[in-house]
């Protein structure tokens, strides 16, 4: 059947080659096929090559050798992937043109990324802090697309890069997010707390930003992430980012203020 053969005809073929001659009936029977598709069947295994007809009433099969109807079956399939092969060619030929004058055309805002799917806004958010080089500036606040305790590749890359994260205080409402921080502060993060963050925020290397804008109207907690790869805009947002730094509080005064908030919440 991988050479080409249906399954009718590959059990009809294997029927043939146990005897000299057989008639349709015969073949029917042995192959276990439905009478009233056995003349189809032979009629296109003799086309192929793979069968033989022997004069008489009734009229008798026989099957060609196997390694003859394989070599028939191997030509056909080499004759269509020649042919596919030029159809091929005369493909690349007619798009080369279109696809040389493509590479000359620049969208003018292709450095701008739009995201709303969350997985795919995580998945984007991972790869961006993998790709560090020097810095990166965080600015975590809910809805999580992932938490702090969550986010694993954020906690490997301390150990080369500089990093700092502003939160905001309602992040003591939550022990594991309370304990995830502790974590990264000692793997080398600088983090800062507030009472309210504007919008979610990373900025890269001073080149690449991305934050979320939430829908003012719809008062949905979806998030568009919108990733923006523009040094101009990365220096302008790390000069408002240093700005709500220089106000935070350090991780001992929030939780020495706030600490208290998760110890509740998991009593209650």
């Amino acid at each position: 059947m991988r050479l080409g053969l249906t399954t009718y005809e590959a059990k009809a073929y294997l029927a043939l080659i146990r005897r000299d001659s057989s008639s349709a009936s015969e073949v029917a029977r042995v192959a276990r096929l439905p009478r009233q598709r056995i003349y189809d069947v032979l009629a296109s295994l003799t086309q192929k090559g793979l069968a033989t007809t022997h004069p008489g009433s009734p009229a008798a099969y026989g099957a060609t050798a196997p390694e003859a109807a394989v070599s028939r079956l191997l030509a056909s399939h080499r004759q269509e992937l020649a042919s596919l092969e030029r159809q091929a060619e005369t493909m690349v030929e007619h798009l080369t043109p279109a696809y040389r004058e493509g590479q000359t055309f620049t969208d003018p805002l292709e450095y701008i990324e739009v995201l709303r799917d969350p997985r795919t806004i995580t998945e984007r958010f991972n790869e961006l802090q993998g790709n560090v080089k020097r810095e990166i500036l965080v600015f975590t606040r809910p809805p999580y697309a992932l938490t702090p305790a969550q986010n694993v590749e954020g906690l490997r890359l301390l150990a080369e890069h500089t990093a700092k994260g502003v939160y905001e205080f309602s992040l003591f409402d939550d022990t594991n997010d309370v304990d995830a921080v502790r974590r990264f502060i000692e793997a080398g993060e600088q983090a800062r707390f507030v009472a309210e963050l504007p919008l979610k925020l990373a900025i890269i290397d001073e080149t690449i930003v991305m934050f979320g804008m939430q829908d003012p109207l719809a008062g949905s907690a979806d998030l568009t992430m919108v990733v923006v790869e523009h040094p101009s805009l990365a220096h302008v947002l790390k000069i408002a980012f240093l700005a709500v730094w220089e106000q935070g509080l350090t991780f001992d005064e929030a939780l020495q203020r706030f600490g208290s908030r998760a110890v509740e919440r998991k009593a209650s």
